[in-house]
């Protein structure tokens, strides 16, 4: 299949963006599938569009498209499920695991936080973005991002081990 016009530019932005954005859904669904699954079907969305977009902003547009459709399947999605374990104590020696049991940390904390808190987050502190382009991403004020991310820092420091919610030396990333 030959490349038309655009459709190269298509795939080579792909190829160099498309791992911050899977990193993007990772974190916005938590899980390496449904995560592929979100990358996929909202590349499959944009590519018939790419001609308009990619002249103006077009990580940005992806970017909003990621969270809008995770908080569509979120919406849909049954929650019977109610995760109830408690987060283990941290370590009180050096341990060759603890930073993986830090990322694993981190990681639930922030799956647990409610979707708009999440993807405000990721937004904010994984991608990056200002108060405002995030906000113009989530298609909300400034002041809503601000609340949300309080909201969802204060939730992060009461469910992660004193380590990370006192900012110490250790930095994990989910």
């Amino acid at each position: 299949m030959g490349s038309e016009g655009g459709d190269g530019d298509f795939e080579a932005f792909v190829a160099a963006r498309g791992p911050r954005l899977l990193r993007m859904a990772w974190l916005l669904t938590g899980d390496g599938h449904l995560a592929e699954d979100l990358l996929q079907t909202v590349l499959a969305k944009v590519w018939p569009k790419w001609h308009r977009i990619s002249g103006d902003h077009p990580e940005a547009y992806i970017r909003k498209a990621l969270v809008h459709t995770h908080a569509s399947w979120w919406r849909r999605r049954w929650r019977g499920e109610v995760p109830h374990g408690e987060l283990p104590d941290a370590a009180a020696s050096s341990d060759a695991y603890e930073s993986v049991d830090l990322e694993q940390s981190l990681a639930a904390a922030i799956r647990a936080l409610p979707v708009r808190q999440r993807a405000v987050v990721v937004l904010r502190y994984f991608e990056d973005l200002s108060v405002e382009d995030t906000a113009a991403t989530l298609g909300c004020a400034p002041g809503t991002v601000k609340s949300q991310s309080a909201k969802a820092l204060r939730t992060l420091r009461a469910a992660l081990p004193q380590t990370v919610a006192e900012g110490g030396d250790r930095c994990a990333r989910p």
